[in-house]
């Protein structure tokens, strides 16, 4: 069932490992197949070094396990409530990465100090507070906190990203342990300043609708 999406999940996760956002058994990327009502996601407690497509957990909208041979992620029931809350949200990303983390371990957000920050978050990377693993309050609070950014950081835990594919929850958390990095090195630095709000918007609306594109009058990429 659902092979094709299994694989796509899989690399999804492995990209993951190879990126360096995960550790040991940590961490975990989902997707959604609406046709179907069902996500697949990681297992639970499997090496990124041993696992394989036919690893990956299919489970219904409602919680129940479709299929695998192994338990769903232990963080299944977050992202079943951030798909229950964004229609718009295909793939979900959970992952400790390092710095990131640290920003969440004291309940901080990521201020947009940086015109990358703006392009790639629209501004600061918010945290929302503390919520339990394992039921619906992480999917609550993600889906209240978020707002336009394709990523938060949750009190205490960690960071989860969306996207409405694969690749773009991937980019999210690829980015915003870059940017993490680079403020949590900047604040040892000095004092970080936030961008006026007029350039967030300003960089948010560029990087969103004319990033990649071509321009008709000069022939280069924006």
């Amino acid at each position: 069932m659902l092979d094709d999406l299994k694989e796509q999940v899989c690399a999804g996760n492995l990209a993951l490992a190879e990126a360096g956002l995960v550790a040991w058994t940590g961490g975990n990327l989902s997707a959604r197949d609406e046709d179907r009502e069902m996500i697949v996601i990681k297992p639970s407690g499997v090496l990124y070094s041993a696992m394989t497509p036919k690893d990956m957990v299919v489970v219904s909208y409602d919680g129940h396990v479709v299929e695998g041979d192994h338990g769903p992620s232990s963080d299944t029931q977050s992202h079943l409530g951030i798909y229950a809350g964004r229609a718009d949200v295909q793939s979900v990303v959970h992952t400790h990465s390092r710095y990131a983390t640290a920003f969440a371990a004291v309940g901080r957000e990521i201020p947009c100090c940086l015109t990358a920050i703006a392009d790639e978050f629209g501004g600061p990377v918010p945290c929302g507070g503390y919520a339990s693993i394992g039921g619906d309050q992480i999917g609550k609070e993600v889906i209240a906190k978020i707002g336009r950014s394709p990523a938060i950081l949750m009190q205490q835990h960690g960071v989860f990203t969306i996207g409405p594919s694969i690749s773009k929850a991937l980019q999210a958390a690829v980015m915003v342990e870059d940017v993490a990095h680079t403020v949590a090195v900047a604040m040892g630095l000095g004092e970080v300043t936030s961008l006026p709000q007029e350039e967030i918007e300003a960089n948010f609306d560029r990087y969103s609708n004319r990033y990649g594109t071509m321009s008709a009058s000069h022939g280069v990429t924006a």
